[in-house]
């Protein structure tokens, strides 16, 4: 059961950076969990475990850094897709 509340957390804080970045609409499902997934894994690890906690992620430094993960991937593919 843990699994499955990560994932759906994941996809919160995905879909929450997302559409902070207005990349949301770009992103699927999958993408919104990788994103939340990883972006919750870089912002604790830069920003410590503060504030309230679902699933075992710190949310606010879980959406940070899901936010610096899609700014990141964006200048990295928009780059590539310019040349």
């Amino acid at each position: 059961m843990g699994l499955i509340w990560s994932l759906i957390v994941g996809a919160i804080i995905g879909a929450i950076a997302g559409a902070i970045t207005n990349h949301g609409a770009a992103m699927g499902w999958i993408a919104n969990i990788v994103a939340g997934l990883i972006g919750a894994w870089i912002g604790q690890g830069l920003l410590g475990t503060w504030g309230p906690s679902l699933a075992g992620m710190a949310l606010i430094p879980s959406i940070i850094g899901a936010i610096i993960l899609i700014l990141i991937v964006s200048l990295v593919v928009g780059r590539t897709s310019k040349k």
